[in-house]
């Protein structure tokens, strides 16, 4: 029987902490770095910055009733602790960006806030993805993609940021577009680092005395498969089974919450994969 999930425990509240941390900077870094040097994000926070250099209105508001579909989006399909991380960052981001609003840039040099702006804008969102949480719905919407399709996380919003900087050619120009694109790359790879390369694969042996719960439960919501190896305890002599699946470094705190709401007691290792042949191991998720 599955526990009552604890939400608000110490992990869970440290967590938080280090997502507020993460918005504080992402924050300032568009506020007071990017968008007062004519440069956007990627993702919905870059068509919620296209449309208000388009239409005027309150940036932060923008951001959250764009997101707010992918938020409903994800709830039934990554989890309550997923959607409630996402959620707080999302909406503490919108009002950090009204906050920021007001105050005068920090850098008026493009070249510098390109290079500065992009640190900065990656260790916030490095340090959100890593404790479970995100910024934009594009990332929700690429990890519900990635459970079906052999299409990466990082492709999908790779793909989506093309088509965003491209229009915002004809909006912010060329060479700012490209500044805006400069200052992505950047930026991905500082969250890279951070996270720990959140689009790499990584592979999970979950060792546990029952593990079916724990499959059902990883079928139904990351949509990957399990292999269920036999094993002993040398030291408690009993009947262990042993749980391998590959997952991404973005469903990391999801497996970790599924395993708090299953069995606590089971002992994990997750390590990196260096390279995978064959189909994958998706299988489409079932129905909710």
């Amino acid at each position: 029987m599955a526990k009552k999930e604890n939400l608000f425990n110490l992990d869970f509240c440290l967590s938080l902490i280090l997502i507020t941390i993460g918005a504080v900077m992402a924050a300032i870094s568009l506020e007071l770095i990017l968008i007062p040097n004519s440069m956007i994000d990627g993702g919905m926070n870059g068509v919620s910055i296209i449309l208000n250099t388009l239409f005027g209105g309150s940036l932060g508001l923008i951001i959250f009733i764009i997101n707010l579909p992918f938020l409903i989006l994800g709830y039934k399909q990554l989890g309550k602790k997923f959607v409630f991380k996402a959620g707080y960052g999302m909406i503490l981001f919108s009002i950090l960006l009204e906050i920021f609003g007001s105050y005068e840039p920090i850098i008026d040099d493009t070249l510098l806030a390109t290079v500065y702006g992009g640190i900065l804008l990656g260790v916030g969102c490095g340090l959100i993805i890593k404790n479970g949480g995100c910024l934009d719905g594009t990332e929700i919407v690429a990890i519900l993609i990635n459970r079906t399709k052999s299409i990466s996380v990082g492709q999908v919003v790779f793909a989506f940021n093309v088509i965003i900087y491209g229009i915002a050619i004809f909006i912010l120009g060329a060479e700012r577009a490209l500044y805006s694109l400069l200052t992505y790359f950047i930026s991905y790879k500082v969250i890279d680092m951070v996270s720990d390369g959140f689009n790499s694969a990584k592979a999970a042996f979950i060792i546990t005395d029952d593990g079916k719960q724990i499959a059902d439960a990883i079928l139904k919501k990351l949509g990957r498969t399990v292999t269920v190896l036999s094993g002993e305890g040398i030291i408690s002599h009993g009947d262990k089974r042993v749980l391998y699946t590959v997952i991404t470094r973005f469903e990391v705190p999801i497996l970790k919450d599924i395993l708090d709401e299953t069995d606590e007691s089971s002992f994990v290792t997750v390590f990196d994969v260096s390279e995978i042949i064959g189909n994958h191991i998706k299988s489409k998720p079932k129905a909710i």
